[in-house]
């Protein structure tokens, strides 16, 4: 049996001390306390779902609609109480309308999702594109919109790095407000505000990735064209840097953003 309390010698007398003051990582994150609490995304190696966690959709319809000769799927998930889908399919249809049909390739699916709770404090995004997306046993290219807490804010610290000041920049120039006090910059997100993220900017972006992704897979130079798709594929996803793709699809999406601008096309009233 272990016993907690043993002696120890100071100035000559004997005293009695609890060997647990020793430690003093005791109880900490240091010795592991709480590491078993942490938030975490299940993966599909936690669960018999082999799907991304994009991919698990609850309650949702199906809407079809053709856009310039090519068919569109919109696939609308339920959402929670306290959230909402800012853009409606009317008004994804409209851009998707203002979007050159050559860059459409084989997307055809489009995810009004509602996202987690812990996928909204772990991975909070506007919205993604997935290269691969399995929806009802076909996987394809699909650009997923996220709902978004109807009572949130966005918060930023005044010391921010470049790529994130950048964003912050974006995010004032969609129309989000800013008010700043002592530590940083706080914005209360309201349905217009995520709407013109989404619909003027995430949409573009995410286009932007799939048509540097078919640019480089599908159609390459003559610098890559000795690789197959596979090995194209690969290197694209593995070998090329994140800021790069993120520097395509951010000036693709502000060029179409700029033309629609110009052409007085957007903003636009929400459609139903």
């Amino acid at each position: 049996m272990r016993c907690w309390f043993g002696w120890r010698r100071e100035g000559g007398d004997f005293t009695m001390r609890d060997n647990r003051r020793r430690n003093r990582n005791i109880g900490t994150v240091k010795q592991g306390h709480g590491q078993n609490n942490h938030l975490c995304i299940p993966g599909h190696w936690s669960t018999d779902d082999y799907r991304n966690f994009t991919e698990r959709l609850t309650q949702y319809k199906k809407i079809a609609r053709i856009i310039n000769e090519h068919e569109f799927t919109f696939v609308v998930e339920d959402t929670r109480t306290d959230c909402s889908h800012a853009c409606t399919v009317e008004d994804v249809v409209f851009m998707l309308s203002h979007i050159p049909a050559a860059d459409y390739g084989n997307l055809r699916l489009i995810i009004f999702r509602q996202p987690k709770r812990k996928e909204e404090i772990l991975s909070p995004v506007w919205g993604r594109l997935r290269y691969f997306y399995h929806f009802e046993g076909v996987e394809q290219p699909a650009v997923v919109l996220e709902a978004v807490p109807n009572k949130s804010h966005l918060k930023y610290s005044k010391g921010m790095p470049l790529d994130v000041r950048n964003e912050f920049d974006r995010l004032k120039k969609d129309g989000h407000v800013f008010i700043a006090d002592k530590r940083g910059y706080t914005s209360k997100l309201t349905q217009e505000t995520v709407r013109a993220t989404q619909l003027y900017r995430t949409l573009l972006h995410e286009f932007g990735h799939y048509v540097e992704y078919r640019q480089f897979v599908e159609n390459p130079g003559s610098e890559f064209s000795d690789m197959d798709e596979v090995a194209r594929s690969s290197y694209y996803f593995d070998s090329i840097p994140s800021a790069e793709k993120e520097k395509f699809a951010h000036a693709y999406a502000d060029r179409l953003r700029d033309a629609l601008l110009l052409k007085g096309i957007i903003p636009f009233s929400r459609r139903h």
